[in-house]
């Protein structure tokens, strides 16, 4: 999957990464980056809102894991179970949430249970950049269901 097939794929089917203005803008194995303006995500202190940091930073895990199935050429439904947010700093400006899978050993095993019990949970973390600084990180326990 290419990054521009994603992104219209968020946009098609997850209506809030539209309202956002949330572009994928790399993509790769190991992690998706997800970009949004402060425009669209403005607070009443001129900073992001910390549900749309939130939802950036799920939305870059969600779709790390979505785009690892389907290159795998595995169809499941991918659900948060639970997820744990730290916000380090105010973002004032456009921000990025970068996924990465929180133990890369656990992907085979992943995998290897979605297939044989047709439910598997991995942990993925996001981490929320402004300007290059680190303001934020997301910790999540996704679940997958075939069938």
């Amino acid at each position: 999957m290419r990054a521009q097939e994603l992104q219209t794929y968020l946009h098609e089917h997850i209506p809030l990464s539209r309202a956002m203005e949330a572009s994928v803008l790399t993509l790769d194995p190991d992690g998706v980056t997800l970009g949004a303006p402060l425009a669209p995500n403005i607070n009443h202190r001129a900073t992001v809102f910390g549900g749309s940091a939130s939802a950036l930073a799920i939305l870059a895990a969600w779709s790390l894991l979505h785009t690892r199935l389907r290159d795998q050429g595995l169809s499941a439904t991918l659900v948060i179970q639970r997820n744990s947010m730290e916000y380090e700093k105010p973002i004032a400006g456009a921000f990025t949430a970068r996924s990465a899978l929180a133990d890369p050993d656990d992907w085979p095993r992943f995998v290897n249970m979605l297939a044989r019990k047709g439910r598997a949970r991995i942990a993925v973390t996001a981490q929320l950049r402004c300007e290059g600084v680190a303001a934020g990180r997301l910790m999540g326990e996704f679940v997958a269901l075939t069938g």
